[in-house]
């Protein structure tokens, strides 16, 4: 993975390669347990290296490489099970606790997540976010608390969810 984020289009092949035939027997073994099909896996497949490729940015080069990539590929599968309406009876007897743990565990990484990306504003475009977009309050009662005008709480919110959305964007930084 370090090769081919490094430019090696010949590691990357390999890669993919590698992974395609590891992550071909997952799906096809966790999907018989449930009573699927092999072309359910092949789906799969595709949806699992797709979010690999697209989401390579955010690999961190000081980790190992096999967890990142099992969280991606259990990840599409519980969201292949959940989209398929896939009962828990379906669902083989160590994955079933994953459905309904994962909404609890995707809740508390969102949250880790958004701290970090908050934490790279201004304080005060923190604040305005907070305030009226996470807390719920209105835009009055978020002036009141951070001191601020109305106008200014506004422009803040503004401003904070364009550079927090600009930081999350995949592709080239300008």
């Amino acid at each position: 993975m370090t090769a081919g984020l490094d430019g090696d289009a010949g590691a990357y092949r390999a890669l993919l390669e590698r992974l395609s035939r590891h992550m071909r027997s997952y799906y096809r073994g966790r999907l018989a347990r449930a009573g699927r099909g092999p072309f359910e896996a092949e789906d799969l497949l595709q949806e699992v290296l797709l979010a690999i490729h697209t989401r390579r940015h955010t690999y961190d080069r000081a980790e190992l490489f096999t967890p990142w990539m099992h969280a991606i590929a259990r990840y599409k599968l519980i969201d292949h099970l959940r989209r398929t309406n896939s009962s828990h009876g379906d669902v083989p007897i160590e994955d079933a606790g994953e459905l309904t743990s994962h909404a609890d565990h995707d809740a508390v990484e969102s949250s880790i997540d958004l701290k970090r990306l908050m934490a790279r504003l201004p304080v005060k475009m923190q604040q305005a976010i907070q305030y009226v977009k996470l807390d719920g309050l209105s835009v009055t009662e978020a002036a009141r608390r951070s001191g601020m005008t109305e106008s200014a709480v506004k422009i803040s919110i503004h401003r904070g969810l364009k550079a927090l959305s600009a930081a999350i964007r995949p592709g080239p930084k300008s």
